[in-house]
């Protein structure tokens, strides 16, 4: 993952190939002593991507069900946030 200027961040695949994403919003599970970021890409930003990344700012795909089902949680929670949906409106 290369961070460029804002929210926008440069991924690349296995092969090389990088894509430009944006960065919906990141948050932190203490617990797990880990980091998350949903991201989409501006072409089709009704596809939401979740990442877990490390101090190193690398990505990693997050498999464990608790994690995805956690995830989804703060997503669905995010969406539903009035004063988060204001802001998002504003823009």
């Amino acid at each position: 993952m290369t961070k460029n200027n804002g929210d926008d961040i440069t991924i690349y695949d296995d092969e090389g190939k990088q894509y430009l994403m944006k960065i919906l919003f990141t948050y932190e599970n203490k617990e797990r002593n880990s980091e998350y970021v949903f991201i989409y890409s501006p072409d089709a930003p009704e596809d939401i991507y979740l990442m877990k990344y490390n101090e190193n700012n690398e990505l990693f795909e997050v498999e464990d069900e608790e994690e995805i089902e956690e995830a989804n949680e703060v997503l669905d929670a995010f969406n539903n946030d009035d004063k988060i949906q204001e802001l998002k409106e504003s823009e």
